[in-house]
């Protein structure tokens, strides 16, 4: 579905008449009805198939977003590899942060759906209207910045665990629910092991346990 379709106003009815985005703003702050004026006029519901890119170097996307369904990974190309870099699921923000502030800015980064999708598209240039003209935008941003701040530093940690089986052990934790959840090919790459190695690891795990 292309992310700048324009829908009627009907567009809120299948999720209680406003956009999921005021529901994830308010857990952080109550919100002005400016604000979510804003927020259910720009935002819209989108879907993408399992395999398909969210967004890529090609897309230049205008938008990150909201995931209500289904899982999505980040990963960049080195040659003919790809290294997955992020996984992210339900209610969490997935896109290229990168272009919030600069659309032209280029990425290097694949989103990709890996399952079927639903979202909310959330345009750079509503984040950027509320930024500069709401006190509690600001607010609001700069608690979900540190919520994907910890979620860097966790990522960051576990890339630098010296060994495969602690690398995924460390990941089995902070990640449960995606163990099972997404093919083992990126979760290998997101933790710099071969598939392989990864297989070997999930069999002895088990066999401890």
């Amino acid at each position: 579905m292309n992310p700048e379709e324009i829908y009627n106003a009907d567009k809120w009815l299948a999720y209680g008449g406003f956009s999921p985005l005021i529901t994830v703003f308010r857990t952080f702050h109550v919100l002005s009805p400016e604000i979510e004026q804003i927020i259910n006029e720009q935002t819209f519901p989108v879907a993408f198939k399992k395999n398909k890119f969210i967004s890529s170097p090609l897309h230049r996307n205008k938008f990150i977003f909201l995931l209500l369904k289904g899982v999505a990974r980040g990963y960049m190309k080195e040659e003919d590899k790809e290294i997955t870099t992020w996984i992210a699921k339900e209610h969490e923000l997935v896109g290229n942060i990168r272009n919030l502030w600069d659309e032209q800015q280029p990425t290097e980064e694949y989103v990709q759906a890996l399952e079927d999708v639903e979202a909310i598209a959330v345009p750079h240039a509503m984040s950027r209207q509320l930024y500069n003209n709401f006190e509690i935008a600001n607010y609001v941003g700069r608690k979900m910045t540190q919520i994907h701040y910890l979620s860097a530093c966790e990522r960051a940690y576990i890339s630098r665990l010296q060994s495969a089986e602690k690398r995924y052990k460390r990941f089995s934790q902070s990640y449960p629910e995606l163990v099972n959840r997404v093919p083992l090919k990126y979760i290998a790459s997101f933790l710099c092991m071969r598939l392989e190695t990864l297989s070997r690891l999930r069999t002895k795990i088990s066999a401890e346990s």
